[in-house]
């Protein structure tokens, strides 16, 4: 299951992890972040002990949305050694998202 990561959480599970970590930008309102969130919850379980992966609902971290310039949601960072490696926005295939945080194992 994704970790719900927050401001105040972010340092500590994303940017000081030894594991590689996606994060799910989202919000309740929007559309296109709920038909990505079964597909986020998938990848969570197919990376377990692997990666890292964890959702952060826009509205309520706006420090973290801010921080990293999240205009458009969803928007998918993949982190490694505290350092964004990758970017994905929209709604992406499962295997598309598979493949890009493979490539940070």
């Amino acid at each position: 299951m994704a970790l719900e990561i927050t401001d105040s959480s972010f340092q500590e599970t994303v940017l000081k992890s030894d594991k590689p970590v996606l994060v799910d930008f989202w919000a309740v309102w929007c559309g296109p972040c709920r038909t990505l969130g079964p597909i986020i919850e998938e990848v969570a379980t197919d990376f377990e002990g692997k990666a890292l992966v964890g959702k952060v609902d826009v509205d309520n971290n706006q420090e973290i949305s801010m921080q990293y310039g999240i205009r458009n949601i969803p928007t998918v960072l993949i982190f490694k050694n505290g350092e964004v490696v990758d970017k994905l926005v929209g709604v992406t295939p499962k295997e598309v998202i598979a493949e890009k945080l493979s490539a940070h194992l």
